[in-house]
């Protein structure tokens, strides 16, 4: 499709859910549970409820340095809804041990697993609405889309950024938490179906499975090289800039439990180790540091800065950053031509299988599985071989079965090279 036209005015984009009826709250708005009577009696309805438990917590990512639940949010049936703040508690264990023994909905559990571990909440089964749809290949998996989608509601969309840490949340925002779980019982349940039509039922289950038993995540290595525009700096002086700033600023974040990017935006990180300034006058009259939360910390910044400049040589970080794995497969080409052509037969036959499936290709592999073997096949390639070595990097048995004779085929199998993002 050619770009349109600057001159004409463009058509409005037309909102597929808009003849849709909005999605509205079945048992009115309840009060936030924040005193030790009003959770008392939350978990004993929890307790008696029947059938699976909708949960969802909200965060206040952007705002806080931390990642902890702000307000959870659930739903059974026989109990009704309820918006826990856990704030005043610091631990729901109780809340969590009476749903534990049965299933937790929840929409992109990897994202609320964690922050509901924090207050004591650690399901024993889930089902994830959100990679539910993905292994059935819904374009769209967000919740709203979901809703829209399978349901025929509209949701409301306006306060998914908020800063939920404010205290008294405002009654709109109460309604659109709530909103989260009103439909996520009737969402699983309906999706359940369309699994099983599918025959993806038991993938789902084996892939809810993985879910809990993920090990926590590693931190990553080096994380001051994820500062937004870190392309632009060009030598190691400059590097070791950048890693200065970053450090001081997330000490100072963490300490006051405020998002990173409120205390000095990428942007002038990277202006600074840009500009290399000689002094602490040079620096804060940088574009960027002209603001009033840069100005706040100027002497801890110069002092990053000041420190970076003198580093010896054999401290300064280095130009790439440090990988567990194989390199960068654009690479491939030049530095093993054999294994470019491995990856390239490898992807092209598990992008098939997987458009055959019509769910996305990372579900149906992960592409640094893909990428590791290719790089480096085992001495003797057979079907078992491959099996265990996708068993070893945690492929679940469904994605085996789909995809390891393939696999070994792409490995033993001579083919052109080409050029690999």
């Amino acid at each position: 499709m050619s770009p349109a036209d600057p001159a004409q005015p463009s058509a409005p984009t037309e909102d597929p859910t808009a003849g849709l009826p909005l999605l509205e709250l079945r048992d009115g708005l309840s009060d936030v549970i924040d005193t030790d009577p009003a959770l008392t009696a939350t978990v004993e309805a929890f307790q008696a409820g029947t059938g699976p438990v909708a949960v969802d917590a909200e965060r206040a990512s952007g705002y806080r340095y931390s990642h902890r639940a702000y307000l959870v949010q659930l739903r059974r049936e026989g109990s009704g809804s309820a918006l826990v703040d856990p704030i005043p508690f610091g631990d729901l264990s109780a809340l969590g041990d009476a749903i534990v023994d049965t299933e937790w909905i929840i929409h992109a559990a990897n994202q609320d697993l964690a922050c509901l571990a924090e207050v004591g909440m650690v399901p024993r089964q889930v089902f994830d609405t959100e990679l539910a749809g993905r292994l059935l290949g819904y374009p769209k998996v967000g919740l709203a889309s979901l809703v829209s989608e399978v349901l025929g509601y509209r949701m409301r969309k306006e306060h998914s950024a908020a800063d939920w840490s404010t205290r008294p949340l405002p009654a709109p925002w109460l309604v659109y938490a709530a909103l989260d779980v009103e439909m996520l019982i009737e969402l699983r349940n309906a999706i359940e179906q369309e699994l099983r039509r599918a025959g993806k039922w038991e993938w789902a289950v084996q892939e809810f499975a993985a879910i809990l038993d993920a090990p926590p995540r590693e931190p990553k290595p080096d994380p001051w090289r994820r500062t937004s525009g870190m392309h632009r700096v060009r030598n190691r002086r400059s590097l070791a800039v950048v890693r200065a700033l970053w450090e001081a600023r997330d000490q100072i974040a963490e300490a006051a439990d405020i998002s990173p990017g409120r205390i000095l935006p990428d942007a002038a990180i990277v202006e600074a180790a840009s500009a290399m300034p000689t002094d602490r006058d040079a620096l804060q009259k940088l574009t960027a540091f002209k603001g009033r939360g840069a100005h706040r910390h100027m002497r801890t910044w110069w002092e990053a800065v000041d420190h970076a400049r003198k580093l010896p040589e054999s401290q300064l970080p280095k130009q790439g950053p440090r990988y567990d794995g194989p390199p960068p497969a654009r690479a491939w080409a030049d530095r093993d031509p054999d294994a470019a052509a491995r990856l390239s037969t490898a992807r092209t036959a598990v992008a098939e299988i997987a458009e055959a499936h019509r769910l996305p290709t990372e579900n149906l592999l992960a592409p640094d599985t893909i990428r590791r073997l290719a790089w480096s096949p085992p001495q003797e390639v057979t079907v078992d071989v491959v099996t265990a070595f996708l068993r070893d990097h945690h492929a679940r048995p469904w994605q085996i079965a789909l995809t390891a004779e393939v696999l070994t085929d792409a490995m033993t199998s001579e083919a052109p090279t080409k050029p690999l993002d």
